[in-house]
């Protein structure tokens, strides 16, 4: 199986670490070459110790989950020869205490917005069908208890039946 690499780099620089007065920030590199920045909430640490303007775990966690879901979707679109245009996912996770009484994020729902082109659109259905096998498809949710819930919006495919009758 593959192997999948991330290089985090923190330094504590002159911050008085023991009494907690440390930055969280620090750096996150991938063995395509990008970096990027990191920090712990600021929802969980204050400022300044944490930096609002780099990427925190929760949201790293919402993004895999998201971008997992969108690739299995366009692979099965493109399968069933559906041509999408453009996906976007306003995608959202909820912190919450989980069963044993741990904070730990209990929810992730995506909320894909997938645009089609071409005489052959997708119906509702088919739309519903295709999120749900990348769903169930999905290496990253096949890996985590979060429940994780898929709210397509549905802007331009086929018409239904229903639709069509005068």
């Amino acid at each position: 199986m593959a192997e999948y690499l991330c290089t985090l780099d923190w330094q504590r620089g002159d911050a008085d670490f023991v009494g907690k007065r440390y930055s969280r920030a620090h750096t996150l590199a991938f063995d395509g070459g990008v970096v990027l920045p990191a920090s712990s909430s600021p929802h969980v640490v204050p400022l300044p110790w944490s930096d609002a303007g780099a990427v925190d775990p929760e949201e790293l966690f919402v993004a895999s989950l998201s971008s997992c879901h969108m690739l299995w979707f366009l692979s099965i679109a493109a399968a069933r020869g559906f041509c999408v245009d453009s996906y976007r996912d306003n995608a959202s996770g909820a912190m919450a205490k989980n069963a044993a009484g741990r904070l730990a994020m209990t929810r992730v729902t995506l909320r894909p917005d997938a645009r089609f082109s071409g005489t052959h659109l997708p119906t509702r259905a088919d739309i519903e069908a295709m999120h749900h096998e990348a769903h169930e498809e999905c290496f990253i949710a096949n890996s985590v208890t979060t429940e994780v819930v898929t709210e397509p919006v549905f802007a331009n495919q086929a018409p239904t039946e229903l639709e069509l009758r005068p």
